[in-house]
């Protein structure tokens, strides 16, 4: 069990049609629940989330996420996102296990999604870019994206450091860390 208990429905209306818009009907996430039983910090996390679609594909933006949560050693969001996203971002199970396991050249990945990861690592790592990062990624990225790409490395992060500090157990459903 988390930490902090997770919200029970029935839920307040206003909290109910937040939750089915984020999760399109789908039962909520235990992260949603316990976030929602904080007023103030669920609208927080609502307002300064990335949870809408932005300047990347949902499979940049997938990589993104994925390696920053494996980084961040955060298997609860890593594999609910895996477990929803995964297949229609049409990542192998090779690419999967490579978010966790892999280098950031390896060799199931593309050029640019090298810089993607490569990107992930460096700010999990330093919490900056070199100039030659920077230059990689921008060979592959126009400014927009870029500034997509770190955003989504510190808001998962964040992610992560709920998830893991609130100690939130693994969601039925999702995907778990490879072996």
């Amino acid at each position: 069990m988390s930490r902090i208990a997770p919200l029970e429905p029935p839920y307040a209306p206003d909290i109910r049609e937040q939750f089915d818009r984020i999760m399109r009907g789908a039962p909520p996430l235990v992260l949603f629940r316990v976030m929602a039983g904080n007023a103030r910090a669920w609208e927080k996390f609502r307002a300064g989330s990335l949870l809408d679609r932005g300047p990347l594909s949902l499979r940049e933006r997938e990589i993104v996420i994925d390696r920053t949560c494996a980084r961040t050693g955060c298997e609860y969001e890593w594999g609910v996102h895996v477990r929803a996203f995964a297949a229609a971002a049409q990542l192998t199970e090779e690419q999967v296990r490579a978010t966790v396991k892999g280098a950031a050249d390896a060799s199931c990945w593309s050029a640019a999604e090298q810089a993607l990861i490569a990107t992930v690592d460096a700010l999990h790592a330093r919490a900056t870019l070199s100039d030659a990062e920077f230059k990689t990624l921008s060979a592959h990225y126009d400014e927009a994206k870029i500034f997509e790409i770190i955003l989504l490395c510190g808001f998962y992060r964040t992610v992560s450091y709920l998830a893991n500090g609130l100690d939130l157990p693994l969601e039925a459903t999702a995907a778990r860390f490879p072996t």
